[in-house]
């Protein structure tokens, strides 16, 4: 009996690729399906396993007419079309919590670097210069968190326990399971934080959620930290803010356009830049890769598959879903 046909549409690694091929006909397209030959067909393809970042449009979808699994490599599904797989009757999964400790491990570091001026006074012992820094300290400050969701959480706990910080977060809504403190918008969030965290997914319910009045409100001394989705920054207000100095820095690893990276970002001082990173470890791949093949594995089998995203009705998108 032949093998199902699945796309994998993203880059992943050799091992994961080596699991998934142990048993499927797998069509590999690390450059989305557009970067295939014409002459692959995608007729019998029953599966894809993309992400959050390149997703499934529906025209895309409308290629695979026996497309039954959309497998989100990651917890992100933002640029998959949720109302066209639902028309489609195409079931969505993710891969929820595989990545948080990772992500809020690389948002602590990001947040240590930046405030402490890390990358400054490495270049400077390495010119031969000594120079003495003088730096905030993050013990007893306030720590804005937008989105308290898996890694929201991870991260206030480091804050909170680690750093001995007060915690404030913004949500779709207040949760009584959290002992920190809940504020009604971004920037009331972003007023009474010293350091703010963006830990909110992508997708148009949360798009531009940080623009020029919430930078105003965590002011000159205030610094930002983005390991979500670039889509939740107005990069333009961002960048006038930093060349400003109307807040004291930021700390990206995710960019509107990937790879490309503004160039006015590049040339700040006050910036610092990691290349979407903040997920990747051997214990996330791992975690990652063992859900996407447990998803695949039960769907082939006929079973419910184990993190399933629910397909809402049409026209259900709502403002600040975080």
């Amino acid at each position: 009996m032949a093998q199902p046909k699945i796309a994998v549409t993203i880059p992943v690694s050799d091992n994961c690729l080596s699991r998934l091929s142990s048993s499927y006909d797998v069509i590999t397209l690390p450059g989305g399906l557009g970067s295939g030959s014409p002459a692959v067909s995608f007729e019998d393809v029953w599966a894809v396993v993309t992400n959050g970042s390149t997703g499934m449009s529906d025209a895309e979808m409308a290629l695979m007419p026996g497309l039954k699994l959309a497998c989100a490599y990651g917890a992100g599904h933002e640029n998959i079309d949720i109302e066209a797989a639902r028309r489609r009757g195409v079931r969505v999964t993710h891969a929820p919590n595989t990545n948080m400790e990772t992500v809020a491990d690389h948002a602590m570091a990001l947040l240590l670097a930046l405030v402490r001026d890390i990358p400054r006074a490495d270049a400077a012992v390495r010119r031969g210069e000594w120079p003495k820094i003088m730096r905030p300290s993050l013990a007893g400050k306030h720590l804005g968190i937008l989105g308290l969701g898996a890694v929201g959480i991870a991260i206030a706990k480091r804050a909170a326990n680690g750093f001995d910080m007060s915690v404030s977060y913004h949500n779709r809504q207040h949760r009584s399971d959290v002992p920190y403190n809940f504020c009604s918008t971004p920037t009331e969030l972003a007023r009474h934080s010293d350091f703010l965290i963006v830990a909110a997914p992508g997708g148009l319910g949360t798009q531009h959620l940080i623009n020029r009045q919430v930078l105003d409100a965590l002011g000159p001394n205030g610094f930002l930290v983005n390991i979500a989705r670039a889509s939740v920054i107005v990069t333009a207000d961002l960048i006038s803010a930093l060349e400003q100095r109307r807040i004291a820095g930021a700390a990206l690893d995710v960019f509107d356009h990937e790879p490309q990276v503004p160039d006015a970002l590049k040339a700040l001082s006050n910036v610092i830049l990691t290349p979407h990173v903040a997920g990747l470890s051997p214990e996330a791949t791992q975690g990652t890769v063992e859900l996407a093949g447990k998803n695949l594995t039960a769907f082939f089998a006929g079973r419910p598959v184990l993190t399933p995203i629910p397909l809402p009705p049409p026209s259900s998108a709502t403002r600040h879903n975080l």
